[in-house]
């Protein structure tokens, strides 16, 4: 079966700190709710929620998932009529923090009605043990998680200010979970790996619809270059177009936490944000 193939191919790998939640109202799809003004960034800038700059909160919860009331994503609407294309964005180990939160806001800015999706029914780990827990409680009920993400891929389509065009994206856990659900989920049109776990089986890669955007670190060991370039070598071998690249001097988490080492981060998030906005915008744009 593809989806235990998958499973079994996950790797337990530590992420980003973890943070304090935000709060505010819950809506439906159809509900007005509050908007993010259009603040794309410039060349050379990098979003504010990566930087440690993100700031107060500008969406709003959302119950998403039918059946499922404690579970609580994030809405980051943009202002406008639209129709704009949608991002789900999938958190890190420790759970739906306020520094995911604040990415959706960015991703808002730049046009994207973004939906912070929550694997975690509420839950935040507050340190390794914790994190590592939810993580495999997680994994071991991909079904749910599938269930989850196809859940809020219906939620955005519903909304008469989505264009219908909805990709994927997380970061670490995150990261293999937007994998997996490219490869069992209903049909979306993106799906953007950060540090996330990999599968090197081309007959289940070959499973994928479209494009697939990969940020990799060099000291990293999860996943390490070797297996990124196993990944790679598969997704050519099943015909997947594939925009990946691993940065030098770099470790795990780097992209969502430039503002722990910002001499280091830097330049190699900004190059990664500009490869992401144009792989956003010929997948959804």
């Amino acid at each position: 079966m593809r989806r235990q193939a998958l499973v079994l191919t996950l790797l337990a790998v530590a992420c980003g700190p973890a943070s304090d939640q935000g709060s505010s109202d819950a809506s439906n799809a159809a509900a007005p709710g509050p908007r993010v003004a259009s603040a794309p960034t410039a060349p050379g800038q990098l979003p504010p929620a990566i930087v440690g700059q993100g700031g107060e909160l500008r969406g709003t919860d959302v119950r998403y998932f039918p059946g499922h009331d404690a579970t609580v994503g994030y809405l980051a609407v943009p202002e406008g009529e639209g129709p704009f294309p949608a991002l789900i964005i999938v958190h890190e180990w420790n759970g739906l923090v306020d520094r995911v939160r604040q990415v959706a806001d960015d991703l808002a800015a730049e046009g994207y009605v973004t939906l912070a999706a929550d694997l975690y029914s509420g839950r935040i780990g507050t340190n390794p043990d914790e994190n590592m827990a939810l993580v495999q409680e997680t994994r071991g009920d991909m079904e749910t998680v599938i269930a989850n993400l196809d859940a809020a891929t219906a939620y955005l389509k519903a909304r008469p200010d989505v264009s219908g065009r909805v990709g994927a994206m997380g970061w670490c856990f995150g990261g293999g979970i937007a994998l997996s659900f490219g490869l069992d989920g209903v049909e979306h049109e993106a799906t953007a790996i950060f540090y996330g776990a990999l599968v090197d089986d081309p007959a289940v890669l070959a499973h994928m619809s479209h494009e697939v955007y990969g940020t990799f670190a060099r000291l990293d060991t999860g996943p390490s270059p070797d297996q990124v370039t196993a990944f790679e070598a598969a997704l050519r071998a099943a015909g997947i177009p594939n925009d990946l690249h691993v940065y030098d001097d770099v470790g795990h988490g780097f992209w969502l936490h430039v503002d722990q080492d910002p001499d280091v981060r830097t330049a190699p998030a900004l190059d990664a944000w500009e490869r992401l906005k144009a792989y956003l915008d010929r997948t959804l744009g």
